[in-house]
């Protein structure tokens, strides 16, 4: 009788202490949603918007490198499939280090993961540079090789850098917090752009002293244009190394309750005292494992919100790498920066600067003032009405300029009307599926999983990016009906977004999908516990 009365005593304490454990956990995390905007958060969005910076310098800067490269090594041409090689390079890398780093994160942490993407994008990009023409390795085979690298690291970057911004952010700022991240991509297209035209200028004398094709002074342009990725990178480095960990993959996935309450403390700096007798440090809570996986992403509710980030992601990417990837040839093609005249080294300089000049009017014009839009809305109006808006405008857009091409490219002002909606493209791509497309996957999924997720997700979008490169492959680069199956996909992207849900305000417990009260169900000895197999 005496150890019946004993035994339901202490389950009855057990029970005590996992409510206790599991309101703390709630206050904790109140904490974070609620925190008003600091240092802290400036830092954050610092750090992480210099990788996405670096990430757009070094992605998109090939498409002027591959001009210069022509010149250099392709007396004046090369061929659509070697273009097309080094641009799918990247994308292909991106998609190995999203789903790579996205896994590895949610295991090992956000912290522990942060800095190894950016060494290995800083060690490929400056191998890059170096990259040389041999009888046995042609330079183009070794700059393919070092942009796969490169990419490997790049895509380490999309998870890490949503993860940690959304986990570290208050509930009403969470999406303009992200949002000032990943605009941080435009200024990068926009400076690979401004350090195009520089280097031109620099070796101008020594471009129009040369004989055609100008081989040797442009070999030194394509090299320093690569190369300055390097540097922001190397500043954002230390940063990176010494973020904190974030106070939820402590609390959810080590389950330190006690560490996590002072981890946020010490970077929030609103700490309550609710959690200060916490001596607790293991619970008993969901843990990740591939049965746990399945089960929760076999359930409907969460099945249909990743085909939801998933598709949208691989809609976009397909025309927003598509034309970021190509704006070259739509200049060309549009007469912005004609290749026919391309015959002595001063119409070489022009070419390649009118190029630069394109790119530099394509960012400023369209992509760096959608970021900032988005900016402004995307707490109030929602991610999902932004995402759905601009995969309408852009239905809308591709099918003038692809049906229309024919009429819009027969007189100086049809061109003219057409790079306005270029522009336009450009624009409601990054307010509209650009920006959310890397913000909800960010903030829809638990935990344990949210790295893991928006890994897979970002990868789906680097696979749709290696499509629309294949595509301009594929078609030789003709503009008219690659801009007609931009319509078609920009079409699929409104049906899945209606499968996700919206995010503004709610907190990153309620968006995903799992009971919060009684999360926790009481203490372990982790000495004693078995660890799960993924």
């Amino acid at each position: 009788m005496d150890f019946n009365g004993s035994l339901a005593f202490d389950i009855d304490s057990d029970r005590e202490l996992a409510r206790s454990l599991d309101e703390r956990r709630r206050v904790a995390l109140a904490e974070i949603d609620n925190a008003p905007f600091s240092w802290f958060h400036v830092k954050v969005c610092i750090v992480a918007g210099v990788g996405f910076f670096t990430d757009a310098y070094d992605i998109f800067a090939i498409d002027i490198a591959v001009n210069m490269l022509k010149f250099t090594y392709g007396n004046g041409s090369i061929s659509s499939w070697t273009s097309t090689g080094l641009k799918v390079a990247t994308p292909i890398g991106n998609l190995v280090g999203q789903l790579l780093f996205g896994w590895l994160a949610d295991i090992y942490g956000r912290k522990r993961m942060y800095g190894i993407e950016l060494l290995i994008m800083i060690v490929a990009t400056f191998s890059q540079a170096l990259s040389g023409q041999s009888p046995a390795v042609g330079i183009i085979g070794a700059l393919i090789f070092w942009r796969f690298v490169m990419g490997v690291g790049i895509g380490g970057g999309y998870p890490l850098s949503a993860i940690i911004s959304s986990e570290f952010a208050a509930s009403r700022i969470r999406g303009r917090l992200m949002t000032v991240v990943f605009a941080f991509q435009g200024w990068g297209q926009f400076t690979a752009a401004a350090v195009g035209i520089l280097v031109l200028s620099a070796f101008k004398s020594e471009i129009l002293e040369s004989p055609y094709p100008a081989s040797t002074p442009i070999d030194y342009c394509w090299r320093i244009l690569i190369g300055m990725g390097c540097i922001p990178g190397v500043i954002a480095l230390y940063f990176r190394l010494t973020i904190p960990e974030t106070p939820r993959f402590t609390m959810d996935i080590e389950r330190n309750i006690s560490q996590a309450a002072k981890d946020i403390d010490t970077v929030v700096g609103t700490h309550t005292g609710a959690v200060d007798k916490c001596s607790v440090e293991h619970v008993k809570a969901p843990r990740a494992s591939r049965a746990d996986f399945v089960a929760y992403f076999s359930r409907w509710k969460n099945l249909k919100v990743i085909i939801g980030t998933a598709y949208s992601w691989f809609a976009l990417d397909i025309a927003f790498y598509g034309l970021g990837m190509n704006s070259s040839i739509i200049l060309t093609a549009m007469n912005f920066s004609p290749s026919g005249s391309t015959n002595t080294s001063r119409s070489v300089f022009q070419s390649l600067r009118n190029n630069c000049i394109g790119n530099l009017i394509l960012s400023v014009a369209g992509l760096i003032p959608g970021y900032w839009v988005s900016f402004l809305f995307i707490d109030s109006w929602g991610r999902k009405p932004i995402q759905l808006m601009g995969f309408i405008i852009l239905t809308v857009l591709f099918l003038i300029m692809g049906f229309c091409y024919d009429i819009l490219n027969a007189s100086q002002s049809g061109r003219h009307v057409f790079v306005a909606l270029y522009c336009l493209a450009n624009f409601f791509q990054n307010f509209g599926p650009n920006t959310t497309t890397f913000i909800i996957p960010g903030e829809a999924f638990p935990t344990r999983y949210r790295s893991t997720a928006h890994g897979i997700s970002a990868a789906s979008g680097k696979l749709g990016a290696v499509v629309a490169q294949l595509a301009w492959g594929g078609t030789g680069g003709s503009v008219k009906p690659i801009m007609q199956i931009f319509a078609f996909i920009m079409l699929t992207g409104i049906f899945s977004t209606l499968l996700l849900p919206e995010t503004k305000q709610r907190t990153l417990e309620d968006i995903s999908n799992e009971e919060q009260r009684d999360y926790i169900t009481g203490v372990v000895d982790p000495s004693r516990e078995i660890a799960p197999r993924w």
